[in-house]
């Protein structure tokens, strides 16, 4: 692992049948920070850490196909509302209730289609390089001889990318750009053509009118050199956001390697989430005893049929949310995975995937207190769950 590497912690999760890698940095407010297409983290990293310095806490997702993320050669597993999910998903992992999200180009797009299907999520949106409306011919014309290339010059393709794969990565943070750009030029062929398949063919962006309804403050970066990335994209976003304001960038690359002209702008927009993020919930706890009722995962048909039972189980649940962290009640994590795995199974029922290794200590801790409850009906955990917030108010108040 080289110098900068080191400064990352490093970590997965399951999701579905597949295993997504992330890596942090810093402490503050949760910050999910997306790449480009058959990109990864290694483009972002040294951004992530200005914004560390700016009070956020990093999280830099490989999205599934790139990175450390495992890989899918199904077209089927790469739109890109199907990687919002997965965004979804990494924050209910790490029991994240509202999160700044943000990335360049794919991560841009991907990070409109997360705040459209989970806006109570979304304290703010960092949003460079969109690829909308303007754009998306030209996506097409740029992507397609790629996706040709991979598809039906494997071999050619193949050995191209196994040498690329032989080359040695640069060792100094402010070139993990480019090792990210190495590693998408070695990704497999069948990888690179599922995912530009997959993309192309599913929903690129939002409607206009998903996207007019997006309140949260949001800051867009353009430029006017690029046709994959049109300038007029990121106008007419600024403009359709109601909370938006538009940074103009010089080219492509000047987020990555010269920033300084750019920093002051972004620096007071994050500066304004933050203080506003400080008024709610919004910080990761390494054990959450549950997401809040409006962060959590949609519930099953047997959750919503409980009547009374359902209302005073999200009343609990708001309680145990909100609960001021200085108060006289103070939980033991063996009662916080109680209480966790409850409410995992009162929402989503018995537990799924694969167990995560031991490496990931809290995720492995999770899936064990939830797979304990395995069996009970959506009913019976939320009793229980009320049952131990109903001993809590006995002792505490």
């Amino acid at each position: 692992m080289n110098a900068s590497a080191s400064l990352f912690e490093q970590h997965d999760f399951v999701y579905g049948d597949h295993r997504l890698a992330y890596e942090t940095v810093g402490e503050g407010m949760p910050f999910v920070l997306l790449h480009g297409i058959l990109l990864d983290s290694h483009i972002n990293r040294e951004l992530a850490t200005r914004f560390a310095a700016e009070g956020y806490r990093v999280i830099l997702l490989d999205l599934l196909g790139h990175g450390r993320s495992d890989k899918s050669s199904d077209p089927k597993d790469h739109r890109a509302d199907f990687y919002a999910d997965q965004v979804i998903a990494l924050l209910d992992h790490l029991g994240i209730g509202q999160a700044l999200v943000g990335g360049v180009s794919l991560g841009c797009i991907v990070s409109l289609h997360v705040a459209v299907k989970a806006p109570q999520r979304v304290a703010g949106l960092f949003l460079e390089m969109p690829v909308m409306e303007w754009s998306a011919p030209w996506a097409a014309a740029l992507l397609s001889p790629l996706l040709l290339a991979a598809r039906f010059m494997r071999p050619g393709y193949a050995s191209f990318t196994r040498m690329v794969r032989a080359l040695p990565r640069p060792h100094q943070l402010k070139y993990e750009w480019l090792a990210g750009i190495m590693n998408t030029l070695s990704l497999e062929p069948s990888v690179v053509a599922a995912i530009l398949h997959g993309v192309l063919v599913g929903p690129i962006v939002p409607s206009e009118q998903q996207r007019r309804k997006l309140t949260m403050p949001a800051l867009v970066i353009g430029h006017t050199r690029d046709k994959l990335h049109e300038f007029r994209d990121a106008h007419l976003l600024s403009q359709q956001l109601p909370n938006a304001h538009l940074l103009e960038a010089r080219h492509i690359m000047e987020l990555r390697t010269r920033p300084d002209r750019l920093w002051p702008e972004i620096s007071q927009f994050l500066r304004e989430v933050r203080e506003a993020g400080l008024t709610a919930p919004t910080a990761a706890k390494a054990i959450s005893p549950a997401p809040s009722v409006a962060a959590a995962p949609s519930a099953t048909p047997a959750a919503a049929s409980g009547g009374g039972l359902k209302q005073r189980f999200e009343q609990a649940v708001e309680k145990v949310r909100t609960a001021p962290p200085d108060g006289p009640f103070k939980p033991s994590n063996e009662l916080k995975l109680k209480m966790y795995a409850l409410y995992r199974q009162a929402i989503d029922g018995d537990v799924r995937g694969k167990r995560p290794g031991m490496l990931d200590v809290v995720a492995r801790y999770k899936y064990d207190a939830w797979a304990m409850a395995k069996g009970l009906s959506s009913e019976d955990a939320m009793r229980k769950y009320l049952e131990e917030v109903a001993k809590v108010e006995q002792k505490f108040g």
